[in-house]
C-alpha cells in the first residue's frame, strides 16, 4: 500500500491535472485548426511537431490523471521532445506569420513545459528561455521589424509569458502554503500530545503519591495511637519499606540520564542509612524504560532492601531485548515478589539469603 502524499504534493498534482486539460484544449481546439488553415514550409515539420506534442501530452497524462508525478526519464525525454518541436514548428512557420494565428506552437510549447517541469522551477525557466530565444531569433532573422510588428510580437510574448509564469508562481505559492500549514498542524499535534502526556504523568504521580502517602500516614497514625510497637521487627520492616518506596518515588521525578539506576540508588541509600551494606553492579547501556515498568522493576528491590538485615547486592543487566534487575539479600523469608502483567518476577530463598529477579522484555 502506497503512503499518503503530503498536501504540498497534492497541490502540484491537482494543478497538473488542470494543465493537462488546458494543453489538450489549446492543442486540439485551437492549434489543430490553425495548423490546417495556414501554410508552412516545409509542412511536414509543423505536422511532426504537432504529433510530437500530442504524444508528450498523452504520455504525461498517463501519470498526471492518476495524480502521480511523471518519472524522471519521462520528464527528461518529454522536455527534449517539446524543445525539438519548438525548433521544428518555429522553423516551418514563415517569419512574417510569427506571433500571429499561424504560430500555433508559441504559446502551446510553454504550457507543455509548464506541465512537465511544474515542480522544477529552475529547469522550467531555462527551458522557457530556450524556447523564447528560438522563436525571437527566427523572428528577427527575417530582417528588422517595424514598430507595428514589434508591438504585436511584444504583446504576444509578454501576455503569454505573464500567464504561464503566473500559473507557475501561484502553484508554488499554494504548495509552500500547504507545506507550512502541514508543519504547523504537525507542531500543534506534537504540543497537544506533550500536554496530554504531561497531564497523564501528573495524574499517575498524584495517584502514586496518594497511595504511598496513604500507607505512610496510616503507619504514622498507628504508631501515634500505640497500635504498633516500633520495637517489633515487623513494624520496623513496614516503616523501612514505606521509606524506601517514598524515596524511590521522589527519585522518579529527577531529570537524570539513567532513571532506572538513579531510582535503585535511592532505594540503596535508604537501606545504607539503616546500616545495610549495599553494592550495586550495572551492566549494559541505559535504555528507555517507561515509568510504570521502572516501578515494577524496582518494587522487588525496594522490598528486599527494606527487609535486609546486614547486606544486599543489587545487579542490573540491560541488553537489546530485555532488562533484568536482581537483588540478593539476607532478608530471609520476609521479602515477597511483586506481581505485574509486564514484568516477570522470580524469587527464591536459600537459607538466610533471598534472591529476587525482575525481568522485562523490550518490544521491538
Amino acid at each position: 500500500m502506497s503512503e499518503p502524499r503530503p498536501p504540498a504534493d497534492q497541490v502540484i498534482a491537482t494543478v497538473r491535472v488542470a494543465l493537462v486539460c488546458v494543453v489538450a484544449v489549446l492543442q486540439f481546439g485551437l492549434g489543430l485548426r490553425n495548423l490546417l488553415r495556414h501554410d508552412y514550409h516545409p509542412r511536414f515539420l509543423a505536422v511532426g511537431a504537432f504529433v510530437a506534442l500530442a504524444c508528450v501530452t498523452a504520455a504525461t497524462a498517463a501519470w498526471v490523471l492518476r495524480r502521480r508525478p511523471p518519472p524522471e526519464p519521462v520528464v527528461a525525454a518529454g522536455t527534449a521532445i517539446v524543445l525539438a518541436a519548438s525548433v521544428a514548428a518555429t522553423t516551418a512557420t514563415p517569419a512574417a506569420d510569427q506571433f500571429g494565428p499561424a504560430d500555433w506552437a508559441f504559446g502551446l510549447i510553454g504550457w507543455h513545459l509548464l506541465l512537465l517541469l511544474l515542480d522544477r522551477a529552475p529547469v522550467l525557466f531555462a527551458a522557457l528561455g530556450v524556447h523564447f530565444a528560438v522563436t525571437v531569433g527566427h523572428f528577427l532573422a527575417d530582417g528588422v521589424p517595424d514598430r507595428v510588428e514589434l508591438g504585436t510580437a511584444g504583446t504576444v510574448v509578454i501576455g503569454t509569458t505573464a500567464v504561464q509564469l503566473a500559473a507557475a508562481v501561484i502553484s508554488h505559492l499554494l504548495s509552500r502554503r500547504s507545506r507550512e500549514a502541514m508543519a504547523l498542524a504537525a507542531e500543534r499535534d506534537r504540543l497537544a500530545t506533550r500536554v496530554l502526556s504531561a497531564e497523564q504523568w501528573e495524574r499517575g504521580q498524584r495517584t502514586a503519591f496518594a497511595g504511598h502517602l496513604g500507607a505512610t500516614l496510616s503507619l504514622l497514625a498507628d504508631l501515634a495511637d500505640g497500635l504498633l510497637d516500633p520495637r517489633k521487627p515487623d513494624t520496623r520492616r513496614f516503616a523501612a519499606l514505606a521509606a524506601t518506596q517514598l524515596r524511590r518515588l521522589f527519585a522518579e521525578n529527577d531529570d537524570v540520564p539513567d532513571p532506572l539506576v538513579h531510582e535503585l540508588t535511592a532505594c540503596a541509600d535508604v537501606a545504607e542509612r539503616r546500616g545495610v551494606d549495599v553494592s550495586l553492579a550495572v551492566s549494559g547501556t541505559a535504555v528507555d524504560v517507561p515509568d510504570h515498568i521502572r516501578r515494577d522493576l524496582t518494587g522487588p528491590v525496594a522490598a528486599a532492601l527494606a527487609t535486609a538485615g546486614t547486606r544486599a547486592r543489587v545487579s542490573v543487566l540491560r541488553t537489546d531485548t530485555e532488562v533484568r534487575v536482581a537483588v540478593v539479600s539476607d532478608a530471609g523469608a520476609h521479602a515477597t515478589p511483586a506481581n505485574s502483567p509486564e514484568v516477570n518476577v522470580e524469587s527464591g530463598t536459600y537459607g538466610q539469603y533471598t534472591r529476587m529477579e525482575a525481568r522485562w522484555r523490550r518490544q521491538s
